[in-house]
């Protein structure tokens, strides 16, 4: 691959506790904004109803605030949970966030994370990825303007549907399917040659079974005829970054325990088997592709996730307050300034115009010959003022 690497966050978002909920929302949109001013490529909503951390019901509404708060940065349902919805008015929905965008949005798809909220619901949590690749076929198929949709299930009903505006991207808006270690995700990704949010790639087992994943996406797109691109794999990961891992250890002590408490209740993945604080950080920085440390150690762990991964497109930083809101926002700043270059082709031409402009030597000791040409020049320019005051004090009449 040979595209620079997009970076970006997934925020679902989670919020703490106590605060708020008006202010946490600001503070989403704050971030997002943030992350626009120092060039981050992607940002994802996520969709919820329950538990009281993550508070944005509605993606697309949240998005279509975001993007009028914005300049260039992208915007991803992250995700939108397709069995809570009749596939028609999702399709509907997003095509009107696309318009409004003018084509900066992204439609990620997955079945539902909270099983609270399939219960609310009535939805059988063990029906939801069943579900979900039915309502992600009638989409893409509306999205396509395949003419009209005729289709009975035992959770939605099509009447010669369709829908009366094309999108706004050209031929489709960017879509994607969530992923974190079973084959679900990726089988409907290659299927329908859509993208791939890992969203597991931090933990051992998620970084474990991140080719198999890909070998599947591969797998079944040849079997169904589509097309797939290594670019348009994302992985996520906790991220928190500062000038030394004992500040970025620091920092996270606000927030990290919460946030994987939180988590602990609502998916299945094995828990970080660390009995202190510091050894679940150890565990997150030695065993995925997450990172609490330095910019260096951002660097050698993404690295890393390539390596095991054999290449994707987009590395995002999980949007949850693992540290308060100053040192986050700080944090996301040193990981743009210092992270992202690495992967996007920026510093190399820079470093090697800084190695000419230094290793150029002078005849004069001591000196670069830019030093030099500088010097001559500006003599130069001394002497031929003073050639002028001379050649006109002697025009002058005595």
């Amino acid at each position: 691959m040979n595209k620079p690497m997009r970076f970006g966050a997934m925020l679902f978002p989670i919020n703490p506790l106590g605060q708020s909920p008006t202010v946490a929302l600001e503070k989403d949109l704050e971030l997002i904004e943030w992350m626009d001013r120092w060039g981050f490529d992607e940002a994802w909503v996520g969709e919820h109803h329950s538990g009281g951390f993550e508070l944005v019901g509605s993606p697309e509404l949240f998005l279509a605030f975001a993007a009028e708060r914005t300049k260039h940065i992208r915007l991803g349902t992250g995700v939108l949970s397709v069995p809570y919805h009749n596939p028609f008015t999702t399709a509907e929905r997003m095509v009107l966030l696309d318009h409004l965008s003018r084509g900066r949005v992204m439609f990620g798809f997955g079945p539902g994370q909270l099983a609270s909220d399939a219960r609310m619901l009535g939805i059988d949590p063990g029906e939801q990825r069943r579900m979900m690749r039915e309502g992600i076929e009638v989409i893409l198929e509306l999205l396509r303007g395949e003419g009209p949709i005729s289709k009975d299930t035992d959770w939605f009903t099509l009447r010669e549907a369709r829908l009366q505006m094309r999108p706004y991207s050209h031929p489709l808006p960017e879509m994607a399917v969530a992923a974190s270690i079973s084959p679900a995700g990726p089988r409907i990704a290659g299927a329908n040659g859509i993208g791939l949010l890992s969203i597991a790639s931090w933990h051992p087992d998620g970084f474990g079974v991140l080719r198999d994943h890909w070998d599947i996406v591969e797998e079944q797109a040849a079997l169904h005829g589509r097309v797939v691109d290594r670019t348009s794999w994302r992985m996520m990961a906790p991220v928190h970054i500062a000038r030394t891992e004992a500040e970025a250890r620091r920092n996270v002590r606000f927030g990290l325990g919460r946030v994987f408490e939180y988590l602990r209740h609502i998916i299945p993945l094995p828990t970080l088997t660390a009995s202190t604080f510091d050894e679940m950080i150890d565990q997150i920085n030695g065993l995925g592709g997450g990172v609490i440390g330095t910019p260096e150690m951002a660097v050698d762990t993404i690295g890393r996730l390539i390596e095991k991964s054999g290449g994707f497109g987009c590395y995002m930083l999980q949007g949850a307050e693992l540290a308060n809101r100053q040192m986050t926002l700080e944090s996301y700043q040193l990981f743009a300034e210092e992270v992202a270059p690495h992967f996007q082709g920026q510093l190399e031409p820079l470093q090697a115009s800084n190695r000419w402009l230094l290793d150029s030597p002078s005849a004069t000791p001591g000196v670069t010959r830019w030093v030099d040409d500088t010097a001559t020049a500006i003599r130069r320019e001394i002497e031929q003022y003073e050639e002028e005051r001379r050649v006109l004090g002697a025009g002058e009449p005595a």
